[in-house]
């Protein structure tokens, strides 16, 4: 029997980027760990954390995540971290292989779609995206309107 593919809580979820699924199709998502200091730790469990100008990038066979914003911690002390500084992202080799052979498409991104707990570690959900254009964004929400007006339709009955 297959196992199923757990999803974080919604408890778990400190930070979520809304807009990626409008603005890009996701093509595929990857789980990765990421290399944090005390300070970025709390800050994230304390939930002031920033997805949305973020990125991913492959550079010299390492996963970083880019302009990510995690505040400093309130009651750090001199030792407290940059909010914008790069991270490293904890990924098997052969996962890095593929999202480089994804991102060397043209118009294909790496993009974070949310931060979560994970058994007490943060994790972040990578999506192997491609930009949506005007007409699509339009498309996709008159479906969804279609849908919600059937729905509406067939709760009555």
């Amino acid at each position: 029997m297959a196992k199923k593919k757990k999803t974080p809580n919604d408890k778990n979820v400190m930070a979520q980027n809304k807009k990626a699924r409008h603005d890009y199709a996701i093509l595929d998502t990857y789980e990765a760990g990421m290399v944090l200091t005390g300070t970025e730790i709390k800050s994230i469990r304390a939930r002031r954390i920033t997805l949305q100008d973020g990125f991913a990038q492959i550079r010299n066979g390492e996963a970083w995540l880019m302009n990510v914003h995690i505040d400093e911690y309130a009651e750090g002390n001199r030792f407290n971290h940059d909010p914008l500084r790069n991270r490293k992202l904890l990924l098997h080799k052969k996962e890095i292989k593929k999202l480089q052979d994804a991102v060397s498409d043209k118009g294909i991104t790496l993009i974070p779609l949310r931060i979560y707990l994970k058994n007490g570690v943060a994790k972040v959900l990578i999506g192997v995206a491609k930009g949506k254009h005007e007409y699509d964004k339009r498309e996709t929400l008159k479906r969804r309107d279609q849908q919600r007006q059937i729905d509406r339709v067939m709760k009555r009955y």
